[in-house]
């Protein structure tokens, strides 16, 4: 089940693989996303000592449950993901163009889980190409359901 989704990611980079990695969150931060208080609008990851990091996800805290704790909700949040597949990753992303985005939070298993994608930033002109593809998806459709 998606907690909550990065529809900018899909809109800004060409996804070409995507990966599943766990989250390390504080007990508030947990309370906080089940609850849907996250947003990834300008979140991404960056490789830090062969540790992948999501910066700039912003948690907000729920009132009742930080209560004794000074919550950050801007914080970086480490993220989990096997040794191999980190370097693997951090191989692709030096190569020219290659960034990292996370696309969703959601729950496997009843844990939270990011799903992050190794994506190539859109020009321009790329965007414009991909939102008239979708006009024509919608328009075709139209017209298929009115005969």
């Amino acid at each position: 089940m998606i907690i909550v989704e990065n529809r900018k990611a899909l809109h800004d980079y060409f996804v070409e693989e995507r990966y599943e990695a766990g989250l390390v969150l504080e007990g508030w931060e947990v309370k906080a996303i089940r609850a849907g208080r996250v947003q990834l609008r300008d979140a991404y990851v960056v490789p830090r000592d062969g540790e992948l990091w999501l910066i700039g996800a912003h948690v907000s805290p729920l009132a009742a449950a930080s209560t004794h704790v000074r919550a950050d909700p801007r914080r970086s949040r480490k993220l989990l993901m096997k040794a191999e597949e980190i370097r693997r990753l951090v191989g692709r992303i030096e190569q020219r163009g290659y960034t990292l985005v996370p696309l969703d939070l959601h729950f496997a298993r009843g844990r939270i889980k990011a799903r992050i994608a190794l994506a190539r930033g859109k020009l321009k002109h790329d965007k414009r190409a991909s939102e008239r593809e979708r006009e024509w998806q919608r328009q075709r459709q139209r017209l298929l359901r009115s005969r």
